[in-house]
């Protein structure tokens, strides 16, 4: 099939998927109950140990916690926590977000509390990727080359008691959770040579078959139940078997794509796609299954950041060091609209260097503004600016959760 016919057929099912489910939710009448939408950022600053709550609505402060260092900020599949990875500090700091949308089947409860610092600490030798998969949530430390297996409850409890697995020696690495298994990076034997590949173990640790070779493997993301992770020459698709068999990794060559590689990939949540980085002025749609897997889209200048909307399918945003935004149409392939957000932020520098980072919140694009200290708010209909957030201190990395839902 065409690609983009691929993509607009699931998006047509999924938006009649959701029209029923939105009738059949409408003809409840939950004693009165009031429907009502909250969503709420969580700010890392860059220059202290400081993540910041954010309530959208009207920017009220929702909590200023701290902790070691400025954190690499992963949300959970839930929402309901952040995690404040801290590598060169040896910690993990776990945030309550106060937001929980509980799903019954027929309609979603929305219930709002205040965001807190959780007394769960998680300390390693130097933490690093937080990835969730299954219902279960893999810690990878770089400076052990373990994985500790843990659910989502086990933080919000206090019960942290996780599952320690050594599959192999300290390296910068990763661990997905898919079912009874996991999929794991490999390391080179030499310290100083990049990642080989990629295995899957069993909750055990025990190797299962090969090694798929993956060079220098870097950034995974999950659609569906699928995982997507880059290599220098290409993706390793990781496809769920049915009943107790493991996954099946297929590596896909990008050789006709040119110059450039993926190393950070995002996943779709209603379509079964992946967005990721290809060199630094490129982006590339990948659709595993179809005859043409990769859609390179060229950008006018340097990427800065990207994001999907979990919202509006079609959606992808991509911010480039000219300071502007560009809204990606995933379907056709190309940038439909582009707006002037912020000053120049050049990519020459060192990578740490605070730079805007993006985030989706309903119908908002949240783009941190670090030099200008404020949060700027794109209209996703509008794609205009509609509004600022002063910011204290120099924001930087963000996410977002939240939702909508009946209030009881």
């Amino acid at each position: 099939m065409n690609r983009s016919r691929y993509l607009a057929t699931l998006l047509m099912a999924s938006a009649a998927a959701t029209a029923l489910a939105a009738g059949g939710s409408a003809a409840q009448d939950h004693n009165a109950d009031s429907a009502d939408t909250h969503y709420r950022l969580f700010i890392g600053d860059h220059a202290e140990g400081v993540v910041r709550a954010i309530d959208l609505e009207d920017g009220a402060d929702a909590g200023t916690f701290r902790i070691d260092m400025t954190p690499a900020l992963t949300r959970s599949t839930s929402g309901r926590t952040i995690f404040a990875v801290q590598g060169d500090a040896g910690a993990v700091a776990v945030i309550d977000t106060g937001i929980d949308v509980e799903d019954h089947g027929d309609h979603r409860d929305l219930h709002v509390t205040d965001a807190r610092l959780l007394d769960t600490a998680i300390t390693g030798t130097r933490p690093a990727h937080v990835i969730e998969g299954s219902g279960t949530i893999a810690l990878f430390d770089d400076g052990t080359g373990s994985v500790s297996l843990f659910p989502e409850s086990a933080v919000l409890d206090g019960a942290f008691d996780p599952v320690v697995l050594a599959p192999g020696a300290a390296h910068h690495g990763l661990a997905a959770p898919m079912g009874d298994y996991i999929v794991v990076s490999v390391p080179h034997e030499s310290p100083d040579e990049p990642r080989v590949g990629l295995r899957v173990i069993d909750r055990q640790g025990a190797p299962v078959g090969a090694v798929v070779p993956c060079p220098g493997v870097h950034g995974q993301a999950q659609s569906a139940r699928v995982f997507a992770f880059g290599c220098r020459d290409g993706v390793v698709i990781a496809t769920p078997s049915t009943g107790a068999e493991p996954p099946v990794l297929e590596h896909v060559s990008t050789a006709d794509l040119g110059e450039g590689n993926v190393s950070t990939l995002q996943g779709g949540t209603v379509l079964q796609f992946f967005l990721g980085n290809f060199g630094p002025a490129a982006v590339v749609l990948i659709e595993p299954g179809t005859d043409a897997p990769f859609r390179r889209i060229d950008l006018p200048t340097r990427r800065v950041d990207f994001a999907l909307d979990p919202t509006n399918p079609r959606n992808a945003y991509v911010l480039t060091e000219d300071g502007q935004l560009h809204l990606l149409d995933v379907i056709a392939g190309e940038i439909t609209q582009s707006l002037r957000l912020t000053e120049p932020y050049s990519m020459d520098g060192h990578w740490r260097d605070p730079r805007p980072r993006l985030a989706v919140a309903g119908d908002h694009i949240a783009v941190t503004d670090p030099r200008a200290g404020l949060v700027r708010l794109v209209g996703v209909d509008s794609f205009a600016q509609e509004r600022t957030i002063p910011v204290d201190g120099t924001p930087y990395t963000i996410v977002a959760v939240g939702g909508s839902g009946a209030t009881h």
